[in-house]
């Protein structure tokens, strides 16, 4: 089956509104900053919450972790540790999220899974690299190959943050090259 059948529906990537999960059975899938805080968010407002996450060890901010796993102790949610690997359910609603060794009841799931950094078929491009990103001059953001640019996490430069400020500088700057090379 599709996740395409349930999205929008009742698999949601992000919280447009808290109230949209009022009462509802809720799952969220993930172990970062945006599945614990929303966990802690909207824990208040459902009937139930479980969080499902792969592994019991969280990529949050410690009271974020500290808050939900108290949370789980006063049993108001629960924690599943395992890989989400199907949705039971019928026309867009889900019933369940299937793991290898257990069912998950739930009528929404919010899914914050994050990115992996791997470079793909840009690997095979011959341009410079330094632990699987793309090297980059931070003059322009152009790489190795001129005309070809690199601009947010897939890129590597000294002192480089991963920080969605950053993007934006990066993409502004190449931009300004990337213009002299169009005009």
């Amino acid at each position: 089956k599709s996740i395409a059948e349930y999205e929008g529906k009742s698999v949601f990537y992000a919280v447009r509104s808290k109230e949209a999960f009022r009462g509802k059975d809720l799952i969220i899938a993930g172990g970062g900053d945006s599945a614990l805080d929303w966990t802690i968010a909207l824990q208040p407002l459902v009937r139930s919450l479980t969080l499902i996450h792969r592994r019991d060890e969280f990529r949050a901010a410690p009271h974020s972790i500290d808050r939900m796993r108290q949370l789980v102790a006063e049993g108001k949610m629960k924690l599943v540790i395992g890989n989400l690997t199907d949705l039971k359910g019928a026309n867009g609603q889900i019933s369940a999220a299937i793991l290898p060794t257990e069912e998950v009841a739930g009528d929404a799931l919010l899914a914050f899974y994050g990115l992996t950094m791997k470079p793909g078929p840009v690997a095979g491009f011959g341009l410079d690299m330094k632990d699987g990103l793309v090297v980059v001059n931070t003059e322009n953001f152009e790489t190795s190959t001129p005309g070809v640019f690199a601009i947010g996490d897939i890129n590597w430069y000294p002192g480089k943050l991963k920080l969605i400020l950053s993007g934006f500088h990066e993409a502004a700057l190449m931009a300004q090259k990337a213009f002299r090379y169009v005009h």
